[in-house]
């Protein structure tokens, strides 16, 4: 899986592409916060607008993916 490839500290897999993703995305509590990534931000983007179809409002985009995030030292676990 993408997240045994490395990840971010409690970080969960919600793929969206898999076809059980909007009832996976409707288990989330939506009052949280959360930050999307994907490896190089394309999924992502698609994650981030299904979550704003259905209500999240507090989501931000991980720029670049976790490509840019190591890239720019940040920590990642596998």
């Amino acid at each position: 899986s993408d997240l045994a490839a490395g990840h971010l500290v409690n970080a969960v897999n919600v793929d969206v592409e898999n076809p059980g993703f909007m009832t996976n995305l409707a288990a989330l509590d939506q009052s949280k916060t959360y930050a999307v990534y994907c490896r190089s931000g394309n999924r992502s983007k698609v994650a981030m607008s299904a979550m704003a179809q259905t209500g999240f409002t507090q989501f931000y985009d991980l720029d670049g993916g976790i490509n840019a995030w190591q890239s720019a030292g940040g920590e990642v676990v596998s």
